[in-house]
């Protein structure tokens, strides 16, 4: 068992949108996003925050009713989370590459009061079900009409739900993570006790704001008085040029953005000496992949990070402890703890490889009308009043309460008499000089371990690197390099399309 000390400082009421009236009550003027439209400041958000309240009071938008969101990363999402919050509406942020079929099962699901975005799938899905949808750009032009209004006290309390989060529906359909107020503003809190976004920082956000990851900058940097930078709209090659001009100090990161910013930022010295600190989760980094991360950005802590939707983050590696303990993950979250617990259910003593498990303020409420699938996930304590959950994933704690993550539940798998983790095999195959990316799918379906590269070496030296560094029964029977590895939109490897190579399905 792990603790941690103390407990992170969050909000007044423990309510998202007092997030932004901090911010905007200590520095009003400060900029608080920017996107290839231009800055707001924090007064200028705060003001269109009211004014989207305003107007979704007009709409009969309030308390509990959910809002989808699926639009690009844009400045106006800011306003938007913070003024649902106002009226204590919920925010559902989804992806712009959700196809028509997956939108249709997430709209019967969530029942939304309105939409808001352009894509025809959208459209087409909520007009099935009879949701008013309104264009962003629309949508503004009637939110500014209401420009210093404000939509009077509403009746939400730190209990709410504040954000709705979509899980993805690769293999089933997809399930909807109940984020409550007091359970986001503690995450984000205790996020920033440890990272220490401030006033000084500006930040790149390449991420998508329908991934928590992404969403979760906003939240940091109206903690920290900071400035969030939007970069998902732009093409890579501008990703330099907006370093240097704004002098981003932290750039959040997943494996794929990782290796494309260590490509760009070698053709462009000097763009990446203001950055500070790397913050990296989602998807682990492979130790090649942060040495070159420190080699590209050398004034910069790459800092690793574990965390899933349900609970957001589980532990961060303090930033000065960047280089030590370069297996683990990090130390649980200010104010939560960490269990690894037996098939029983029984903790584990220190260095037993377990289920991960956490208590905290930091887990989330459960899944939207899916009793069955929270029982399973989530439990109080009855003698404590803890609220932890089973995390599915696996890993270890050492004796000062490091965690050491071995790989989620569709990660572990035997192969002759071994079990082992795509992790490990994927971390082994990045070790190998000239290897880009990798992704492993376990055996299945009549075929082998099969590893894809991007890689300009044949399969059959991979594979030899490979023996050289795992035992036998690791090594993958099956090698095919890829040009570019497919990613889903959060940058994590595409594994569905890899299956559908490996099928012969596509190429």
């Amino acid at each position: 068992m792990s603790n941690s000390t103390g407990a992170p400082r969050t909000a007044r009421s423990g309510l998202i949108h007092e997030i932004l009236d901090g911010a905007a009550a200590a520095a009003p003027g400060a900029t608080a996003v920017r996107d290839p439209h231009g800055p707001w400041d924090y007064a200028r958000v705060a003001a269109l925050s009211h004014a989207f309240a305003r107007w979704l009071t007009e709409m009969n938008v309030g308390r509990g009713d959910r809002i989808l969101v699926l639009a690009s990363s844009r400045r106006e999402i800011v306003p938007v989370l913070y003024g649902a919050s106002r009226v204590g509406a919920v925010l559902v942020p989804l992806d712009p590459g959700l196809k028509e079929f997956q939108l249709r099962s997430i709209i019967a699901d969530s029942r939304p009061s309105l939409a808001i975005g352009e894509s025809e799938g959208l459209q087409a899905a909520a007009a099935e079900a009879r949701v008013p949808t309104h264009a962003l750009d629309k949508l503004w032009e009637a939110v500014e009409f209401f420009l210093g209004e404000t939509a009077g006290p509403p009746e939400v309390t730190s209990a709410d739900l504040a954000i709705m989060i979509y899980t993805s529906g690769s293999t089933a359909a997809p399930k909807g993570v109940m984020c409550p107020h007091a359970s986001v503003v503690f995450a984000a809190s205790a996020i920033n006790e440890v990272l220490g976004y401030g006033s000084d920082d500006v930040v790149l956000c390449r991420l998508p704001l329908a991934f928590d990851y992404g969403l979760y900058q906003v939240l940091l940097a109206g903690l920290g008085h900071a400035e969030i930078v939007l970069s998902g709209m732009e093409t890579d090659l501008l990703l330099m040029t907006r370093m240097r001009e704004r002098k981003v100090t932290i750039v959040p990161v997943v494996p794929s953005l990782g290796t494309m910013l260590t490509t760009l930022a070698r053709r462009n010295p000097g763009a990446t000496d203001s950055v500070r600190m790397i913050t990296n989760t989602g998807a682990a980094l492979s130790a090649s992949s942060i040495d070159e991360l420190r080699d590209c950005f050398p004034h910069a802590r790459v800092v690793r990070m574990y965390g899933i939707t349900e609970c957001k983050r589980v532990t961060i590696m303090p930033p000065g402890e960047e280089s030590d303990r370069p297996e683990s993950v990090g130390r649980p979250l200010p104010g939560t703890r960490v269990l690894i617990l037996d098939e029983e259910g029984v903790p584990l003593p220190p260095y037993k490889s377990g289920e991960i498990a956490v208590v905290g303020r930091n887990v989330m409420a459960g899944y939207w009308q899916a009793p069955e699938q929270t029982e399973r996930v989530y439990r109080r304590d009855a003698s404590t009043g803890d609220v932890w959950m089973r995390t599915g994933d696996y890993g270890s704690l050492d004796d000062d309460g490091y965690l050491y993550f071995e790989g989620r539940r569709d990660d572990m798998f035997k192969r002759k008499g071994t079990r082992m983790s795509t992790v490990e095999i994927e971390a082994a195959a990045l070790d190998i000089p000239g290897v880009r990316a990798a992704a492993v799918l376990p055996p299945a379906n009549g075929h082998d371990l099969a590893l894809f590269v991007e890689s300009d070496r044949s399969p059959q030296e991979v594979l030899r690197e490979m023996a050289r560094r795992l035992e036998p029964a690791k090594v993958p029977g099956i090698c095919k390099a890829v040009a570019r590895m497919p990613l889903t939109r959060n940058g994590k490897n595409a594994r569905d399309r890899l299956a559908l190579m490996l099928e012969g399905g596509e190429s």
